[in-house]
């Protein structure tokens, strides 16, 4: 993982979270910047309404944002199955996983992902969403990298679930 760019992520995050910062803007960059840290292809964000219903509220591609909303409207997908469990749910060869999400494997497929790695957002003891990292290579996903976002991404995520938008997604 790159230092420099982690210091600079660490750095423009924080920027933005001063009052009036806009909460869609933040959510963008906090999946660009998992793209690029973590060495994925693309990143999807699925967060809690004040009902509990998950929504898509960032992606940094607008393949990855279609599959998020494509899990949501089939319900089924690794970032649904690790909001409900609550732990980490990660598929390194998507062609294999026909069996747990027949659907949305098929479209993870078809729009040129072939591994995933959802990870759970926190507040506190509180799931409130879940992070999909998607990879267009099979293959396990580094466990230092899992680490680094499930350690980067439970407290900007927390804030920004609470934080009043400034425009609708």
């Amino acid at each position: 993982m790159d230092g420099q760019l982690l210091s600079e992520t660490f750095v423009e995050l924080t920027d933005t979270m001063v009052a009036g910062f806009d909460v869609i803007d933040f959510l963008h960059v906090l999946t660009d910047r998992s793209v690029q840290l973590l060495e994925v292809s693309a990143a999807g964000l699925l967060l809690a309404d004040p009902r509990g219903e998950l929504r898509v509220v960032a992606a940094s591609s607008q393949a990855a944002r279609l599959l998020e909303l494509f899990q949501l409207q089939n319900d089924q997908g690794p970032c649904l199955d690790c909001f409900r469990a609550g732990r980490p749910v990660a598929a390194a060869d998507l062609a294999a996983e026909a069996q747990r999400w027949p659907r949305f494997a098929a479209a993870a497929q078809q729009a040129g992902f072939a591994a995933v790695q959802a990870l759970p957002m926190r507040l506190r003891d509180q799931v409130i969403g879940a992070l999909n990292l998607f990879r267009a290579v099979p293959g396990a996903f580094d466990p230092a990298d899992i680490r680094a976002g499930r350690r980067g991404h439970h407290q900007p995520a927390a804030r920004a679930q609470h934080a009043p938008q400034r425009h609708p997604e």
